[in-house]
């Protein structure tokens, strides 16, 4: 990591950047991709299958009784953690279930909201290097407590051409049953534009590599919605001389070990604690099996030597990071002043992975400083709302000459005379 001291606000904005990468060969590459998957359907996604995941499938979908059986090949250790994480998850985003209401907002004149859940949504579960199967709870969960009609789910066939049993078995306790063996870009594209094998959906969810990101923006310039802006993973980390310095590093490592790409940041009015920490991830990096992405990561890095906590907070919401821990003695006290952040985690003992796993919260975040204007995925990403009105005859009596006036001034004749034509009949 580089350590900055005491940086100036001139500086803030380049140390807030993100690592800039060149998408526009991943772009030109995933726009054949995309496009063959658009015109030739399940053909190409047997030629993707092979040429990327150097596997053949004879069939897409699982089998039903692959789902049914997922729980034979777990442990019974791993089958209660998983249990555990999505009934947290669940009961957390079972209080985001919205209500409607009728408001009267002129006599006669009330108006309403329905909130209807997406119709169809397709959920896109990374495999590559290893099974995100949380991925699946946190966005299989609110698709479920929606009431989405019809969910599916694609993720990469392994080495084996089979679905990791902890996918499977996630998807059996959410009874989603409709999987299909289809990763990167040309998941996407089957989700988006539909193949005899995969049904179209309205609305694409989960995380990915730069493939899958790109099709992800690609699809949606042509009318498929996607969850929200996606890219590394990334986290900023807060703490004063009260913080322990293992646990900043362990919190900085764990997010280290996301991918090459992912960022970190650490941020301190201590500099005895700064130096503790960073010789705290020197040690224990040498002990993770993932050391050199984490090294690759931490490159990409900055441990800054702040003055006071006030700038402290300044340059976090400057920099709206995904994840933000806060381990401060006066934490509670300082998260009133966040405003930019995907998800904040308070204290010593509130680590990132209790968020990415098991807590409740979603782990589906805004990366990139799209923390400034994104929320998170929540219950109510797949959900929509159609709004609804109705004027008594008192009502329009009210209101209507009003409406005239208004419509009359943007030079809306038609507009006014849909007034106008009733009022007249109602003389």
């Amino acid at each position: 990591m580089k350590l900055i001291r005491f940086p100036g606000r001139n500086d803030w904005p380049k140390l807030t950047s993100r690592p800039v990468y060149d998408f526009a060969e991943v772009k030109s590459r995933v726009t054949l991709i995309l496009e063959q998957v658009k015109n030739e359907g399940d053909k190409a996604l047997h030629y993707f299958c092979k040429k990327f995941d150097s596997v053949e499938v004879d069939k897409f979908i699982v089998n039903q009784k692959e789902i049914k059986n997922a729980g034979n090949n777990l442990s019974k250790e791993l089958k209660e953690a998983i249990s555990i994480a999505i009934n947290n998850v669940w009961i957390f985003h079972s209080t985001q279930i919205p209500t409607s209401e009728k408001t009267e907002t002129y006599p006669g004149v009330h108006c309403w909201q329905k909130i209807v859940p997406i119709e169809k949504v397709g959920l896109y579960v990374p495999g590559g290097s290893a099974p995100l199967f949380s991925s699946l709870i946190m966005l299989g969960v609110p698709a479920k407590l929606a009431g989405c009609k019809e969910i599916i789910v694609c993720t990469p066939p392994g080495a084996d051409g089979e679905i990791h049993p902890a996918i499977l078995f996630v998807a059996k306790l959410l009874e989603i049953d409709r999987l299909f063996l289809i990763g990167g870009a040309q998941a996407i594209g089957a989700m988006a534009y539909g193949t005899d094998t995969v049904p179209r959906v309205y609305k694409i969810f989960g995380p990915g590599n730069q493939y899958v990101t790109a099709a992800k923006q690609l699809i949606s310039l042509e009318g498929t919605a996607v969850d929200l802006p996606a890219g590394p993973s990334e986290v900023a980390i807060l703490a004063d001389e009260k913080a322990n310095a293992d646990f900043v590093a362990a919190d900085l490592l764990a997010q280290a070990e996301h991918g090459p790409d992912s960022q970190v940041l650490f941020i301190t009015t201590d500099e005895k604690l700064l130096h503790r920490v960073t010789s705290a991830i020197g040690t224990q990096l040498n002990v993770l099996p993932r050391k050199k992405t984490a090294e690759l990561s931490l490159k990409n890095s900055l441990a800054i030597l702040i003055r006071n906590q006030k700038e402290a907070l300044d340059l976090i919401n400057m920099y709206a990071p995904e994840h933000l821990i806060i381990a401060t003695e006066n934490a509670c006290e300082l998260c009133n002043d966040i405003v930019n952040a995907g998800s904040v985690f308070i204290g010593n003992y509130t680590p990132v992975s209790a968020g990415d796993y098991a807590s409740g919260t979603n782990h589906t975040l805004p990366t990139n400083a799209y923390a400034r204007n994104y929320s998170g995925v929540s219950l109510t990403s797949f959900t929509k709302n159609i709004t609804f009105q109705e004027m008594s005859l008192n009502g329009l009596r009210a209101l209507g000459p009003h409406i005239k006036v208004l419509a009359e001034a943007e030079y809306m004749q038609a507009h006014a005379n849909s007034i106008s034509i009733r009022l007249e009949k109602l003389k």
